[in-house]
Order: structure tokens, then sequence, then C-alpha cells
């Protein structure tokens, strides 16, 4: 874990990138005591350990189901599964859980230091409570992905690919049918992939959404940061430090993870 100092610093963020009714703005001063938090997303190597000495059952394993991106199954096979209404790209598969991200047949051998994914929010507070650690706030975790700098668009400046160089895990092509994978990766990437931001923080845009302590404002859902694999500016431009979204603290997909802090 980072030890970070807290301070004072503006969240949020009110310009054309903005995304409408998510709750961006307005740019506001925000003061976050000292506190930790993990340089990267929890691995699926972290999880499994905590599994094996807990026992613990994820929300995924007990509905028998979870959402995996149709483009990632294997050829031919996505229309056999359910589609939510407006979102065709996903699939409710069933038995497609943390051990087997695409669903039976599938695994994360190899993948040991990818994000686990499949979790909801309640599998993430438990993994936390059993790690001794918490969930971070909104406001910590945007404090921690901004790195220090000041109403930059990404934790490393306003510049998506400086030098030509990708820093993130995010889709490129035309979603949701072709990804050219420039960045190097169709799906998660390791924890660490890429140059961390200045207080050293991995992947904090891109690759997985991370869950968050707090509840959006209707309080029935929970806050998640960062965006994922799957973002792009054509429809999801939310792999940006002050980008959020939500969901129920039972859902789980394949692009939804999480990391920890602690007082």
């Amino acid at each position: 874990m980072l030890r970070l100092p807290g301070g004072t610093f503006r969240m949020g963020n009110e310009d054309e990138t903005a995304n409408p009714g998510d709750g961006e703005g307005p740019v506001r001063e925000v003061a976050v005591e000292p506190f930790l938090i993990d340089a990267h997303a929890v691995s699926n190597a972290r999880f499994a350990a905590f599994v094996k000495a807990t026992g613990h059952v994820t929300d995924a394993e007990k509905f028998g189901w979870s959402y995996v991106f149709a483009g990632l199954l294997p050829p031919g096979t996505a229309d056999a599964f359910p589609a939510p209404a407006g979102t065709p790209w996903w699939r409710g598969v069933p038995g497609a859980t943390w051990r087997a991200p695409e669903g039976p047949g599938s695994t994360i051998q190899g993948r040991e230091r990818h994000p686990v994914v499949h979790v909801s929010w309640n599998d993430a507070v438990a993994y936390a409570a059993w790690a001794g650690r918490r969930l971070p706030t909104e406001a910590e975790w945007e404090y921690a992905a901004r790195g220090g700098l000041d109403q930059a668009r990404y934790p490393w400046g306003d510049e998506l690919t400086p030098r030509g160089h990708w820093r993130c895990n995010i889709w490129q092509g035309e979603f949701p049918h072709v990804n050219t994978a420039e960045d190097g990766h169709v799906g998660t990437a390791p924890v660490d992939a890429y140059r961390p931001n200045a207080y050293g923080l991995y992947n904090v845009v891109g690759n997985v959404w991370e869950w968050n302590a707090d509840w959006w404002a209707e309080g029935d859902t929970r806050v998640m940061r960062g965006g994922s694999y799957l973002c792009h500016d054509s429809y999801c431009n939310r792999y940006r430090v002050s980008a959020r979204t939500k969901n129920t603290p039972d859902s789980s997909s394949g692009n939804t993870g999480f990391r920890c802090a602690a007082d």
C-alpha cells in the first residue's frame, strides 16, 4: 500500500468531457486526511488467497451467473445468452465467476496478476475486512488517481497518448465490434501494466471499474470509478479521473474490480 499525505484538492469536472447526469461537477475543493491505498487493483491471486482462507462465496456464484462482454465469448456462442436492454454487448452467462471470467471452460490460469472481476461491492467489502482494510471513499480515490495534478483529465496529464504511447487499457477501434488492441490488451491487463501516476498508483483509469465506499446520490447504488477496458470515446469516455458511474451492491461483471484503502 502507498501512504498518501492528504490535503485539499479540486475534485470533479464540468468541462465538455463531463457526462450529463453523472454528477461530476461542480468542481469543488475537498479535503482528505492522510490514508493508505493499494498501488493497484486486487489481483486474482490475492482474491484466491482470501477465498481459500475464508470460504467466501461471491454474489455471482450465489446467483449462478454474471455479465460477460459478448466479444470475449467463444465465436458463435454469444447469442445463446440473454442481453440486457440497451446494452446488447453484454451477455448474462451462467457459471461466469471470478474463477471462470468468460463462463464454464474459462480459467484465471495465466491471469493471476490480472484484476479479479465478477466481484460485487459486497464481495469487495468482505475481502477488505479480511485484509484489515476498507474501500476508499470517492474523494480519496480521486485524490489518489490525480497523482497531485490539478484538474488534469488523466492520471498523467491531459493528453490521452503522450508521445504516441498508450498509458491505459481501453477500447481502440469501433465499439463494440472492432477492437484493434493498440494498447496491447483485448480484455483485462495485469494490475501493474503501464506506468503508474506520480503517487505510484497503477491503472486508475481503464482496465476495470473500481468499487468505492460511497453511496450514489439516490442511495440504493454504490459508486464505481475509473472506467474499464470497454470504455471508448464513442459511448463511454469515463476513463478520466473525474468520471463516475454506479451499480447495485450485489451486481457483478467482467469489467469490475476494486482496490483497498486504510487509515
